[in-house]
């Protein structure tokens, strides 16, 4: 019985770890789901990258080829460094730090212009601030091991 449980305890992932492969999970579908016609209205205005794609996913939020592209790039990377608690704790600071600079940005450019290459709108500001908050807070909260006895 000890033998199994200590098993199923080093198979088993931390919070921060299942945290990390889910954030990066949900960033890989946003992305190919930006690739979705319905999913993703005016698709066929979708544009490589800047202001002139006209393509929304779900109707509000302004995406691009490599807008999509960067969101399954940052998933992967986020389920590749859930591996470890340590580079999964990374992941979430340094993305959620990414994020707030990516609602900066958005929020100090003028997104009529070329500027605007990435291409971002005010949907897409608040939901960079509301996850980059989450991620940091997330990544400072969570504990990186599991409990050493179950059940108290």
């Amino acid at each position: 019985m000890a033998t199994t449980l200590r098993r199923f305890q080093t198979r088993s992932l931390a919070p921060v770890q299942r945290v990390s492969s889910t954030v990066g999970a949900l960033f890989v579908m946003v992305g190919f789901a930006g690739f979705i016609p319905g999913v993703t209205t005016g698709y066929g205005s979708l544009t490589w990258m800047g202001m002139d794609s006209q393509a929304r996913l779900l109707g509000l939020f302004q995406v691009s080829i490599l807008h999509n592209l960067v969101h399954i790039a940052f998933g992967v990377v986020g389920i590749l460094l859930a591996r470890r608690a340590r580079t999964a704790r990374l992941y979430l600071l340094v993305g959620g730090a990414i994020y707030l600079l990516l609602f900066l940005y958005g929020v100090l450019i003028d997104p009529l212009t070329d500027a605007n290459f990435v291409p971002v709108n005010s949907a897409d500001n608040w939901l960079h601030a509301v996850l980059g908050v989450a991620m940091v807070a997330l990544g400072l909260m969570l504990p990186a091991r599991l409990r050493e006895r179950i059940g108290g």
